[in-house]
């Protein structure tokens, strides 16, 4: 039985929520039809490049419920920090689990047909055949793909080269893997990309980062909700040092074993070996990612990697899907679609942090990596003061 409401979902990061963000939340309303509930699935306190998040999921949730999303629900940390296949199949998952009937998504290019075809590529296993060719001539993974895509789809490949549209791409692959029955809204992202420069008042969100760094005027790229928000964690000191997590990831590198370097996401062909011999001789995890890096392994691949040992992630966590839903934010229309999806998944509903210790074994396994997490997250803050301990299991969804 179908949930009443059309449930569009949206798998982000908002690092932070700006006004591109806004946008396709909105744009994604017109298409799908204004009375469609927007169900956004979004990584927590660690994110997918390999770092931790500027400010904590908890705001960034708040930002996106006060400028146009429902319901934010929490990519539990395992799929948060893995590659873009995995963070892609982790948030199908999860929108598949509540019944979404459409994905909305951010692209350099909207066409759907373009896009799917290079998903359905992607998902056949003879362009797996070929990408595992490629890296075996030592080629990374990224330009394996896209060789191989460009082998079997031809100039459509080139789309495999803007950030958007890879994991736009990635979304529609996950979908073809697993048979998700979701209908595809693509937004044209015609503003700055993820690592671009600003375009007049639009800016992505590693230049609003950059900005925040440095004390600079980033208000103007952002809803004013969102921009309040940003402001007051700034100013309490509850974001994140770098030379905090410098120390305490060269820590973690320096006590682990063998085993528990061989243990993490995409350690094969020797990878991890030679990550454990580089932590013991170098003195930073800068330093440490120089000296592994090469050709074939991109400084993400190794970044996620450093970050999986810091919080405890193995490739046997990554492995499967998300095991329950947990809510981080709501709003007034969200509460009725959270009350209909609570009706038909099969998956367990965290509402309450309490709730967590009621979960089954495998899932309850998950969320104390996410408690972990959090931890550590609050480890790092520059104010010392806001450096508490166990607020995973304590903090409540925000209800606006």
């Amino acid at each position: 039985m179908k949930i009443a409401v059309k449930l569009v979902g949206v798998i982000c990061e908002y690092n932070p929520f700006h006004s591109g963000h806004a946008l396709q939340l909105r744009r994604a309303r017109e298409l799908a039809g204004e009375d469609c509930a927007l169900v956004c699935v979004m990584g927590g306190n660690f994110v997918q490049r390999g770092e931790p998040a500027l400010i904590s999921k908890h705001v960034r949730a708040a930002m996106a419920v006060q400028n146009g999303a429902d319901l934010v629900l929490e990519l539990p940390v395992p799929w948060a920090v893995a590659s873009a296949r995995r963070f892609a199949a982790g948030g199908v998952a999860l929108l598949d689990g509540i019944g979404a009937d459409f994905i909305s998504f951010g692209a350099e290019c909207p066409d759907i047909q373009k896009l799917s075809g290079l998903a359905r590529i992607l998902a056949d296993g003879a362009c797996d055949a070929l990408i595992r060719a490629g890296m075996a001539a030592g080629i990374s993974y990224a330009a394996a793909r896209e060789r191989a895509a460009e082998k079997l789809a031809g100039e459509d490949a080139l789309l495999l080269r803007e950030p958007n549209n890879i994991l736009a791409v990635e979304y529609l692959t996950a979908m073809e893997r697993r048979g998700s029955g979701m209908t595809p809204l693509p937004v044209e992202r015609a503003f700055a990309g993820h690592d671009g420069g600003p375009q007049g008042d639009w800016a992505g969100a590693s230049h609003i980062r950059a900005l925040a760094a440095a004390g600079g005027d980033y208000a103007k790229f952002m809803p004013v909700t969102a921009a309040a928000l940003l402001r007051r964690e700034l100013e309490a000191g509850r974001t994140p040092d770098p030379n905090i997590l410098d120390s305490m990831t060269m820590y973690r590198l320096r006590t682990m074993g063998p085993e528990a370097f061989q243990s993490l996401p995409d350690a094969g062909e020797g990878l991890g070996a030679r990550l454990a011999r580089a932590a013991l001789a170098e003195t930073t995890v800068k330093a440490v990612l120089d000296s592994v890096k090469t050709k074939r392994y991109a400084y993400a691949r190794l970044r996620r990697m450093v970050l999986a040992a810091l919080l405890g992630v193995t490739a046997e966590t990554q492995a499967g899907e998300p095991p329950y839903l947990r809510v981080l934010a709501v709003g007034r229309r969200g509460r009725e679609t959270l009350r209909e999806i609570k009706g038909h998944t099969r998956l367990p509903i965290l509402t309450k942090p309490a709730a967590a210790r009621l979960l089954p074994e495998e899932a309850g396994k998950v969320f104390a990596l996410e408690a972990r997490a959090g931890d550590i997250y609050a480890l790092t803050f520059k104010n010392p003061a806001e450096r508490r301990g166990g607020l995973e299991w304590v903090t409540s969804p925000v209800v606006l």
